[in-house]
């Protein structure tokens, strides 16, 4: 496959992993955005189809389109692919978004220190913002949901900041890195959309020094 072909299917993963955000479980989304960010598309590949199987997770022609774009050339089993049920408009999702953070974070916010750090100085990253995510059917759950909109280099700062988050001890880390095309196109989906009208930036001062 030329180096075309590969940068292709690795943009078309990364912006199905993108859609894939709050209709995979986050154990399964956050670490199929690692295989994509160490390169290993192969695996992708064979688990990513079987795993929507098994999840039940519907996909649009929009979708399909992408995952036959992703992964047919690395070998993933048509007969996979193909299996993954279509719909015409995908359903509402069980959860909401709001920009107020726990109090337990009032109290002191090292993520936003850390990332603060390892931002400093990055030209392709424009915004960085934050959210929290809460289940209707979980009143007290609250994921934080970290929205990042980048100019470039995606698929690496997505890997790069799990790790990030992890390290702090997030296990399930939830980073939407968003290519700045997506954001200013309209082509976002619904869940980004949603999680960005209920955010807050969490760099602004450096950001806007640094532009």
């Amino acid at each position: 496959m030329n180096q075309s072909a590969s940068d292709e299917a690795v943009e078309a993963a990364h912006e199905l992993l993108l859609r894939f955000a709050g209709r995979l479980p986050d154990r399964q989304l956050w670490r199929f955005r690692d295989w994509l960010a160490a390169g290993t598309l192969d695996a992708l590949a064979s688990t990513l189809p079987l795993t929507l199987l098994r999840e039940r997770v519907a996909v649009t022609v929009a979708e399909s389109a992408l995952l036959n774009r992703a992964f047919l050339d690395l070998g993933a089993d048509p007969s996979r692919l193909s299996a993954v049920p279509w719909v015409d408009q995908l359903p509402e999702l069980d959860h909401s978004f709001t920009a107020e953070a726990p109090e337990w974070v009032r109290l002191g916010d090292s993520i936003a220190v850390v990332l603060g750090a390892v931002l400093e100085g990055r030209p392709e990253v424009l915004d960085v913002r934050g959210t929290w995510r809460r289940y209707r059917s979980a009143a007290n759950s609250a994921t934080r949901v970290l929205l990042v909109t980048a100019s470039s280099g995606c698929v690496a700062l997505t890997g790069e900041l799990q790790r990030v988050l992890r390290a702090l001890g997030t296990h399930e880390p939830m980073i939407e890195v968003l290519p700045h095309a997506m954001v200013t196109g309209g082509q976002l989906p619904a869940y980004h959309r949603t999680a960005l009208g209920s955010s807050e930036p969490l760099l602004a001062g450096r950001l806007a020094a640094h532009g």
